[in-house]
């Protein structure tokens, strides 16, 4: 959130992990309200989605990626599919044939021109649509409306001293770090961002990133 904070890129060591999740019962609670809502809110464009994917790609409709959650939880990510299948299989062969591609996906974990995103695929990321079914995540309580961005186990091993910010929270849909850059920051500007978020939550912090994730993606594209 550009202006807001100043999450600096040292870290420093802190000790944030507990028994619950940051934010506990009250934010659990307001998380089911707007899961709730949202699912019901956008229900239309599930369908579209789902349909878009389902006339264009052969292949699943969803995709389900092992993260990272509270307490080190591992559980199931949902999206829409935004790539075509074997795509994990396609990334070790591009990484393998090309180096500047290598470089790029071991500073920032993702490819700016990927050539695996399908057409709709590309839509769906560039609108966050592709984000939708991790409401579903959030009612089930592996996710929060607001937090770190859901890491994979590889992932975890860079945040080194700041790891027990990232598994004191639950993932969340949106959070600091989408709203203050994203693709134009580092992944050390990631992690200072979750754990400031950890260290300072609060009720006005999620509200004033639930306020300013909309004009983010606006401004910004996908992540």
């Amino acid at each position: 959130m550009v202006g807001l904070i100043d999450t600096r890129d040292d870290f420093g060591s802190e000790s944030v992990a507990s028994a619950h999740p940051v934010g506990s019962l009250s934010k659990r609670l307001i998380d089911i309200i707007l899961a709730v809502s949202g699912i019901a809110i956008l229900a239309p464009l599930f369908i579209i989605c789902f349909l878009a994917i389902f006339l264009t790609s052969p292949g699943p409709v969803l995709f389900r990626h092992r993260r990272i959650g509270f307490n080190g939880k591992s559980f199931g990510c949902l999206k829409f599919r935004t790539m075509a299948q074997n795509a994990d299989g396609r990334l070790q062969e591009l990484l393998a044939a090309d180096l500047v591609l290598a470089a790029e996906w071991n500073k920032t974990r993702k490819l700016q021109h990927d050539p695996r995103i399908t057409a709709i695929g590309a839509i769906l990321r560039k609108s966050s649509l592709d984000e939708l079914p991790q409401l579903f995540n959030v009612l089930r309580g592996d996710m929060s409306i607001v937090g770190p961005r859901p890491v994979t186990q590889e992932e975890l091993a860079r945040y080194s001293t700041s790891v027990t910010s990232y598994l004191a929270c639950r993932p969340g849909i949106t959070g600091l770090w989408q709203v203050s850059g994203r693709s134009t920051t580092t992944y050390s500007k990631r992690i200072a961002c979750d754990a400031f978020y950890a260290r300072n939550w609060s009720l006005a912090l999620d509200a004033k990133i639930i306020i300013v994730t909309i004009p983010s993606l606006l401004s910004e594209g996908a992540y």
